[in-house]
């Protein structure tokens, strides 16, 4: 779906985010990104959508080719939904008018200015509804938990219709129960409409629990690249080679994928 070659990322004063890689990511693929902070798993992610320009080497896309020009990198952004670690939503807007900003890309800048279509609105509240947010279409988002708030935002991507689903960091400032939630929705959307989607994390249980691909990295190179199954003791020692822990804890070996629970009775 989309393929990197040789990209690489070198920052003003030379330091290197991210070493010459070359990676495929195919469809309907839920790939996450592991490692340690600093390790370059936000800079290959945003490299996905050009949000950090890579220093060399190209990336490709199917149905467009090479992202070489202005004209491609638009049709490629308007097919990738992002979805960020402090959400990114305008609080005093409802959650609706949030959603509506992912269906902005196919309209042009003057009509944008102007109350966008009905059929658009069907859309937004649509994707609120996959989310299980409808009843809260008419807040303003400043008023919903953090939970709530990080799936609005997966709505809004949701609106673009993407082909690419990227979230960097999006459950780092939620609690367990939901951060499974929010990651087993982008999870089933992903399955449900064949979008390929590539998460960054640095929790090792939510990595195994919903990836089909693992990419570990450190120091800015990919150290794995595999099924979580592949994440022996000695794996996860490579990935987190700096720190020698991952997530402030001891490493230890890597136990079953973590249940999804049911989340019934909890507010988000």
């Amino acid at each position: 779906m989309i393929r990197l070659t040789e990209v690489h990322v070198i920052f003003p004063g030379g330091m290197t985010a991210l070493h010459p890689t070359s990676l495929h990511f195919r469809q309907g693929e839920f790939t996450v990104l592991l490692g340690a902070s600093g390790a370059g798993k936000s800079t290959l992610l945003r490299c996905l959508n050009l949000l950090t320009p890579p220093s060399g080497g190209s990336i490709a896309v199917d149905g467009l080719g090479e992202i070489g020009d202005r004209r491609r990198l638009h049709e490629h952004r308007k097919r990738t939904g992002m979805i960020f670690q402090q959400h990114q939503l305008i609080g005093r807007q409802s959650a609706l008018a949030n959603v509506l900003l992912g269906r902005i890309g196919y309209h042009s800048v003057l009509r944008s200015l102007f109350p966008l279509p009905l059929a658009e609105r069907r859309i937004a509240l649509e994707c609120l509804e996959r989310v299980g947010l409808l009843h809260k279409a008419l807040e303003r988002v400043d008023r919903l938990s953090g939970g709530q708030q990080q799936r609005v935002g997966i709505a809004r991507a949701l609106a673009q219709r993407p082909r690419l689903m990227l979230a960097d960091e999006p459950v780092a400032s939620l609690d367990p129960a939901t951060s499974h939630k929010v990651l087993e929705q982008l999870q089933r959307i992903g399955r449900e409409d064949g979008i390929t989607t590539v998460v960054s994390l640095h929790q090792v249980d939510l990595a195994q629990a919903y990836a089909d691909r693992i990419i570990g990295l450190a120091h800015g190179r990919v150290v794995f690249d595999g099924a979580p199954a592949g994440l022996t003791p000695a794996t996860l020692q490579a990935i987190y080679q700096q720190t020698g822990h991952s997530d402030g804890a001891p490493i230890a070996p890597v136990a079953p994928a973590v249940p999804v629970y049911e989340f019934a009775t909890i507010e988000d």
